[in-house]
């Protein structure tokens, strides 16, 4: 159903407003006993349940990619706390990311090769001048200031998310500096402080509007970007929720077995 490989990677995203009420319980039926305690920790409502959708999208696509149930995978932590699929012994490595912001999750799988997803909520306000001047590259914020204040905010965004998904791929978390690379607003590319960084013509980016409220950006680092193939696009619900059901119509008929969860 999700075709991923070294030269494939899918993203999918989901809309907590396309979500009905009863398809709640069947998203939270797909999260391990850990992601769901998690999820009914937080002080917010929307808060568990963009968490829910983020973690339920991860489950339900490598499961969409590989035929294997949901419930059965496991994840590691990285050095700098980014988790890591544990992949099946006779298949690639496979690699996934997740983000979430308010209204909004996505997921992003390929095989072999880093990768990092982010998405933003345009409603956001934040103090623009103050995040560029202490976060952004100096191309970056003469860009910036180039942008007419009705749109700051936005290009603020579209850089950011550039940005978050280019760390979050590399799994170095906050020791990268921000200001060590930078974009052009309105062409496609990755640039570096140090030429020995990191090689620009490594990277694939993709940035797209998944609604009129948000902002989701893509980053895959590859020998050769020509050669991959990117699907983004909305997550299949009725596919989400009727993996919830086999679980379900797994366990009412082994109500013996122990949880693999």
């Amino acid at each position: 159903m999700a075709a991923v490989g070294r030269d494939r990677a899918v993203v999918w995203w989901l809309a907590l407003d396309s979500v009905d009420p009863g398809d709640w319980p069947r998203l939270r039926a797909l999260l391990a006993a850990e992601e769901r305690a998690r999820a009914d920790r937080f002080h917010f409502e929307r808060d568990g349940l963009v968490y829910t959708a983020a973690h339920a999208l991860c489950r339900g696509l490598l499961s969409a990619a590989t035929g294997l149930p949901p419930e059965g995978w496991a994840f590691s932590v990285g050095a700098h706390g980014k988790p890591e699929v544990l992949s099946p012994r006779d298949g690639p490595q496979l690699r996934v990311n997740i983000s979430h912001t308010r209204g909004l999750a996505a997921v992003a799988l390929t095989a072999e090769h880093d990768i990092g997803v982010d998405v933003e909520w345009l409603e956001r306000h934040p103090h623009v001048d103050e995040l560029a001047g202490r976060m952004f590259a100096e191309r970056e914020r003469e860009q910036l200031a180039a942008v007419p204040d009705a749109q700051r905010i936005e290009a603020f965004l579209r850089f950011w998310t550039r940005k978050e998904a280019y760390v979050k791929a590399i799994g170095k978390g906050l020791s990268q500096p921000l200001d060590a690379f930078s974009f052009e607003l309105d062409q496609p590319g990755i640039h570096f402080a140090d030429p020995n960084a990191d090689d620009p013509a490594r990277w694939h980016f993709d940035e797209i509007r998944p609604g009129p409220e948000h902002l989701l950006a893509l980053a895959i680092c590859h020998p050769e970007p020509a050669r991959l193939t990117v699907e983004i696009g909305p997550a299949p619900l009725a596919y989400l929720t009727s993996l919830a059901s086999e679980i379900s119509s797994s366990e009412t008929a082994e109500p013996g077995r122990t949880s693999r969860r």
